[in-house]
């Protein structure tokens, strides 16, 4: 579903690293990260993805369990963003299976262990 949402130009992936490694999701067990950059569209189609696998799966999203979040992005787009998909806003730096993400050089956080700007959903 999501590789479908981001060949249509429904949520706009995130890329790393010198190659340009475009990053949307990374699942780990029971946890599901989104990665988007910080648009409007982006943010609630994810949330529509979310309800697409509830109604297919017959499974739930925990959503007290989950998350929304930003790196190095204004502080007013943090804000507006729980407002469309309900969530908690998420502190940074946190740590993700072990590795630090949204940390910075001044928070300790090395390069080859942090992801950089733009957004995530838990």
């Amino acid at each position: 579903m999501v590789r479908n949402v981001v060949k249509k130009n429904m949520v706009d992936s995130l890329e790393f690293g010198a190659k340009k490694v475009e990053v949307n999701i990374l699942q780990h067990t029971d946890d599901t990260l989104f990665f988007c950059k910080a648009n409007i569209k982006s943010v609630f189609n994810i949330k529509v993805i979310l309800s697409c696998f509830e109604l297919a799966s017959g499974l739930k999203t925990n959503f007290l369990k989950s998350s929304i979040g930003g790196v190095g992005v204004d502080h007013y787009m943090i804000c507006r963003f729980p407002d469309i998909v309900n969530y908690k806003v998420m502190k940074t730096p946190f740590k993700y299976l072990e590795m630090l993400v949204g940390g910075g050089a001044a928070r300790g956080c090395h390069r080859k262990k942090c992801f950089g700007k733009g957004w995530w959903i838990e």
